[in-house]
């Protein structure tokens, strides 16, 4: 019998059918097919060995049933209690430990918040006024203020003088929003990052928002250290799928963006070349997920998740006399 790989999509159109048609040719004991929901029991069963998620960041019941698919035991791509707890800030701190150069970055307060929030009784552990001159001090100018929950360039705003960064918070409403220093690039680039294990670093315009077809954009050794420090930091997330953003100056790779979970794979932006290898590498995974054969290289757990366990991992049950080394 056939083992199942479900795929959660939105309204792209030119991956999915691509994907579906791809697992199938192979004839490798594994189909993929659209995921139907509706009514989900909490202890009903999946039907599918794999789920590959697209989409659940902007539907929240189907980030709900995902969590859900993963305790009954489905492998998902992305993990999705990883991409709830993911931000920017996290990210760029997580880069920081890792080793991997990342721009100077300074998490903000809300400009704005729910009803039922009042300022002086409900936010008495924020400092206001927030030292301005501080946070430019550390950052520099020109910034980047940016969505720390936000994707696909949405958000983004390049600001040059301390003026326009109030100007762009205070209309940033009730998203929390990070402050970032300005990386004066040389070259851009975008890494397709997909198992753990293969990583295309692909040219990328991110003003036109562009990729282009430039085998020899980048020399050996920069594009050896971009792959590996791609392959650190997906390694670190347990990101399956993904993409990363490169910005290169004085031949140092920053890590810029990298919370893309569901990155872009439309043949029109991606051009045929850089898709049809999308295609064929989420097959390759899908495949060797469903099959249940581990990826040479890659981690199915992330390296934080004891961050998780908190307390519980160190202190000693109830009851449980505590002994001292002597």
């Amino acid at each position: 019998m056939n083992v199942r790989v479900g795929l959660i999509v939105g309204r792209e159109w030119s991956f999915p059918p691509k994907f579906i048609e791809e697992v199938i040719r192979r004839d490798r004991g594994v189909v993929a097919e659209y995921v139907t929901l509706g009514g989900e029991a909490m202890d009903a069963a999946s039907p599918y060995r794999v789920i590959i998620d697209r989409i659940s960041h902007e539907v929240p019941f189907y980030r709900s049933y995902l969590k859900h698919a993963a305790l009954q035991g489905v492998t998902v791509v992305n993990n999705p209690f990883m991409w709830s707890a993911d931000d920017k800030f996290f990210g760029a701190t997580l880069a920081t430990k890792l080793g991997v150069a990342s721009p100077k970055t300074v998490a903000l307060p809300n400009k704005d918040y729910i009803p039922g929030i009042h300022h002086q009784a409900s936010l008495r552990n924020l400092a206001f006024p927030l030292d301005w001159d501080a946070v430019v001090g550390h950052v520099g100018l020109p910034c980047i203020l940016k969505d720390a929950h936000g994707g696909g360039w949405k958000d983004v705003f390049v600001c040059r003088t301390r003026e326009e960064l109030l100007h762009y918070y205070d209309h940033s409403g009730l998203r929390t929003m990070i402050v970032q220093e300005f990386i004066a690039w040389e070259q851009f680039v975008r890494c397709l990052c997909i198992g753990q294990r293969d990583v295309l670093p692909i040219h990328y315009d991110p003003q036109a928002r562009q990729y282009h077809a430039d085998p020899d954009y980048l020399s050996p050794a920069l594009r050896n250290r971009i792959v590996k420090d791609s392959l650190t930091l997906v390694g670190a997330l347990g990101y399956d799928m993904n993409s990363i953003e490169w910005a290169v100056k004085d031949g140092v790779p920053f890590a810029i963006d990298f919370m893309n979970p569901a990155p872009d794979f439309d043949i029109n932006s991606l051009t045929p070349e850089y898709f049809d290898w999308a295609v064929q590498h989420m097959a390759d995974l899908a495949i060797e997920l469903a099959q249940g054969r581990s990826r040479a290289g890659a981690s199915r757990t992330p390296h934080w998740q004891t961050l998780f366990k908190g307390r519980a991992q160190r202190a000693a049950p109830r009851g449980t006399p505590r002994t001292r080394s002597t």
